[in-house]
């Protein structure tokens, strides 16, 4: 488990680029063997928070969302750990995870949807939790109207950043 220590707590993220420099920070951070949820509704900056991760470790891109694929790898172009980008949101169940083979000792870690999902798969992790303001209602669940939601999810809304350790 790396150093993010100095990085838990709440914090207020003004903008994508913002998102993608505080992700560039964690990710000169993380070592082999780190694992991090990123928890948070669509449109979050969960894929933006990313994106800076694998700026910060120096791996080939482009990162883009997995959905489709599950999970993409993103090899080191500095002689690093790879970047393993997880998106879980199709799967079931944390087995589901499991089956996926990732080599979580060797690699860096990133599963967005991934809460209740990682289990199992290490004893600690880190935790990311991102919340926007959609429409000046507080934050977005997408529980309510999703047509709504979708006319704003490109909305430069600020992002609150939780990061913790768990479990």
């Amino acid at each position: 488990m790396t150093g993010l220590e100095p990085l838990l707590g709440r914090r207020e993220i003004a903008s994508p680029a913002d998102m993608e420099a505080f992700g560039e920070e964690i990710g000169r951070m993380l070592r082999p063997g780190d694992l991090v949820v990123l928890t948070g509704a669509l449109g979050a900056g969960k894929t933006t928070l990313t994106r800076g991760i694998a700026a910060g470790l120096g791996v080939r891109g482009p990162v883009q969302s997995p959905t489709f694929v599950i999970a993409r790898t993103h090899p080191s172009l500095v002689g690093g750990p790879p970047l393993v980008h997880v998106d879980a949101y199709r799967l079931g169940s944390a087995l589901e995870l499991d089956d996926l083979d990732i080599d979580v000792d060797r690699s860096v870690v990133i599963v967005e949807w991934g809460k209740g999902m990682v289990d199992g798969i290490r004893d600690t992790w880190w935790e990311v939790e991102l919340e926007r303001e959609l429409g000046g209602r507080g934050a977005d669940t997408m529980c309510g109207d999703l047509s709504r939601a979708s006319e704003e999810l490109d909305a430069d809304a600020p992002r609150t950043v939780t990061v913790s350790r768990r479990p």
